[in-house]
């Protein structure tokens, strides 16, 4: 048997690629499903079987392309109702994929159809549980986004649900099989995961908090929803498209790689009402980009942030990427959803101002120029609460990069103000965000508070982010 974790970090997502004896299987595949034929032809095995462990949030699944591409067929846990044909396992269900036992569990808790995959290897032997969005490392899956879908489904009720799963199917597991999640640290399916993928049941019953034997339903209840913030507003839009359908990827490639020249570009953003999307570094943008684009840096956490930020997957988005660099941005929006991207500026910011058209820019200031000037105007803090509330710098305001379009009224309009992150990347989108909204004054501090660290401005006391609820 081989059981293979596939992890893409910018999403905090893991795939599984199971082959036995000449037979495969995929579990919670991503968008780009060629990776996974590739990887079966290798092995010469034919994909079997494409089993989703629910109908996912975060991110549009390559179930529909893969079982077209090979045959495949989806297999879902009970109560699941798609809008294609699949299986529809119940609950207990074995499979074959050679000599290898897949059986399904039901675990409703993160949403009623949430079913984990059990893995028992060609000797019949248990080898390791795929738990989906039921069981993280060191987390659970958070209990409120079904309730987006069906309203009678309250965040307590799938909270109990989820309590029930655990107790019931998974805790009377064997200790040393191996979990594997559907995600890891940085994903917003949960609250607080390890930034480890895999580990043993024994050990996460031992570490993870809510697999304490001890615990009852009502205390369990309570410190999962504890601290829950909302989930980002595409995570509906995704449920839905993995649930009635989507554009097959290639169908979304071949619109969306469409060169277009600065006049073109410039046409099409007038006609379409499309929203200019910049995903170069940002010090390049500081320095220069198109009057009214938006800045997300591929190199970061690029696709959570476009769905948490630009909200509607149906917006159209004509790109500005670095060289070479376009199909990777439209696959990575097009994970996420997003799949009206209309075309990319062909020769990027130097095609643009060679073609006559005017630039914008932000000032940006260095660490130690801030500790010269920060009491001269106020602070804006852009982190997370959770990174606010562990240091700050004295007398700053916390407005999180997640929530700029529900706190624009916190934002001074008619005076100088800093603006700063952890590193200097959700400074500048915030910035960038709000620039297009007709905020100009503010100072984008560089490095974020690692560089702000490195001086004399004066800090809160440390407090250690594992003592925050």
């Amino acid at each position: 048997m081989k059981i293979e974790q596939i992890y893409t970090g910018c999403i905090a997502h893991a795939a599984y690629y199971i082959e036995s004896n000449g037979e495969a299987a995929i579990v919670d595949p991503l968008r780009e499903v060629q990776p996974y034929i590739e990887k079966a032809n290798k092995d010469n095995a034919k994909i079997k079987y494409i089993f989703e462990t629910h109908f996912h949030a975060d991110f549009v699944s390559g179930h529909l392309d893969l079982a077209k591409k090979t045959g495949a067929s989806i297999v879902y846990g009970p109560t699941a109702k798609p809008n294609f044909e699949s299986i529809v396992a119940t609950d207990g269900q074995e499979f074959k994929v050679g000599g290898v036992t897949i059986k399904a569990i039901h675990t409703p808790g993160h949403t009623l159809e949430s079913t984990c995959y059990l893995v028992t290897d060609e000797t019949g032997k248990q080898h390791g549980i795929i738990t989906g969005d039921t069981l993280f490392i060191g987390d659970v899956g958070r209990p409120d986004l079904a309730q987006e879908l069906v309203e009678d489904l309250t965040q307590e009720l799938l909270a109990s649900h989820l309590y029930d799963s655990l107790r019931n199917k998974i805790m009377p597991l064997s200790d040393d099989l191996i979990v594997y999640p559907n995600h890891g640290a940085g994903s917003a399916c949960g609250k607080n995961m390890s930034k480890e993928t895999t580990d043993t049941l024994g050990n996460q019953k031992k570490v993870n908090y809510a697999l304490r034997a001890d615990m009852t339903k009502e205390e369990f209840i309570k410190e999962l929803l504890d601290g829950l913030t909302p989930p980002p507003a595409y995570f509906p839009q995704n449920v839905l498209m993995n649930i009635q359908g989507y554009e097959s990827l290639d169908a979304v490639m071949s619109k969306a790689e469409t060169p277009l020249h600065p006049k073109e570009f410039e046409a099409v953003a007038n006609q379409t009402d499309a929203l200019v999307l910049d995903v170069r570094n940002e010090n390049d943008f500081v320095k220069e980009h198109v009057p009214g684009s938006i800045f997300i840096g591929l190199h970061g956490q690029f696709a959570p942030w476009v769905g948490a930020l630009i909200r509607d997957t149906k917006q159209p988005i004509l790109l500005i990427t670095p060289e070479g660099k376009e199909v990777e941005t439209i696959t990575r929006l097009s994970r996420v959803g997003f799949d009206n991207t209309l075309g990319f500026l062909l020769g990027g910011i130097e095609a643009w101002k060679a073609a006559g058209y005017e630039t914008d820019s932000i000032e940006s200031i260095s660490p130690e120029v801030f500790a010269s000037k920060y009491e001269t105007a106020p602070v804006i803090d852009s982190r997370k609460p959770g990174e606010y509330t562990a240091e700050h710098v004295v007398n700053a305001k916390n407005i999180p990069l997640d929530y700029v379009n529900e706190q624009l009224a916190e934002v001074p309009k008619g005076e100088k103000f800093f603006i700063h992150c952890a590193g200097g990347y959700r400074s500048v989108i915030m910035s960038s965000i709000l620039k297009s909204r007709g905020y100009h004054n503010m100072i984008n501090v560089e490095k974020g508070m690692t560089g702000i660290r490195t001086t004399d401005v004066p800090l809160t006391a440390y407090v250690c982010p594992s003592t925050l609820k």
